[in-house]
């Protein structure tokens, strides 16, 4: 039977996935995996991923998790029968994103971690979200759960990350590319071209919703998913 593995974005933890645990069946024994924090590149992460939660898959990947869930189809293509990925990029780094991230690491090995945070916040959030306290402050404090350490490896592991659009076009498994319509971060362009090269993809745009899609939009997101869900069950006959 399949198993839905849940993949945390960069320095988030399961708190991302909050709403959607509530919903989610659990027949599909969805699970969070914390594979991000235990390794050191977006390969190594996918292979532990793999190691970790054996048999058919179905990968649900936010962010850097959706990075990580490219990666595991590309390593084991006969075990992931399906992916959902939310804000996130098939290309590599640029030079551009390379030279941003290195100078938030320079500030978080100086212990300006919450000033780094409390700047982004504009560029994680639709703008209206951005004024949201309360979600606000339980995304700033589940990055600083992580800690610096781990921001700052889990960056490096984005930054040297593979090009995942050389294998998408050899997908056989659904997929379902989710955008917030004002993500800064990953703009919908990019999640355009993940459907556009994977041959069994559906692509959906969500209003009023930026970077962090599971907590802006959680009900939105919830319906698609679900939906998607159940017509990947019907159509594998488990």
């Amino acid at each position: 039977m399949m198993q839905l593995v849940l993949l945390p974005g960069l320095a988030t933890d399961a708190a991302l996935w909050k709403a959607q645990l509530a919903v989610l069946p659990a027949d599909w024994r969805p699970v969070v995996s914390d594979a991000h924090t235990r390794e050191t590149t977006i390969t190594a992460m996918a292979a532990r991923l793999l190691n970790e939660h054996p048999g058919p898959l179905v990968l649900c990947g936010a962010s850097m998790g959706g990075m990580i869930a490219m990666e595991a189809a590309r390593l084991a293509p006969q075990r992931v029968h399906g992916l959902a990925l939310l804000g996130t990029t098939a290309r590599p780094e640029t030079p551009e994103m390379r030279a941003v991230r290195e100078g938030a690491i320079e500030l978080f090995a100086r212990g300006r971690l919450r000033e780094v945070l409390e700047a982004n916040v504009p560029l994680a959030f639709a703008p209206h979200n951005a004024g949201n306290t309360a979600l606000v402050e339980a995304y700033i404090a589940m990055i600083e759960r992580a800690g610096a350490g781990q921001l700052i490896a889990q960056n490096r592991a984005v930054i040297t990350r593979p090009d995942a659009r050389a294998h998408l076009g050899s997908l056989t498994c659904p997929l379902l590319a989710v955008s917030g319509a004002h993500d800064q971060l990953t703009p919908p362009e990019l999640a355009r071209e993940i459907a556009a090269l994977a041959p069994h993809a559906e692509l959906v745009e969500l209003p009023d919703c930026g970077h962090m899609i599971t907590m802006e939009q959680p009900e939105a997101l919830n319906a698609r998913l679900l939906d998607w869900l159940g017509r990947l069950r019907r159509g594998s006959g488990a």
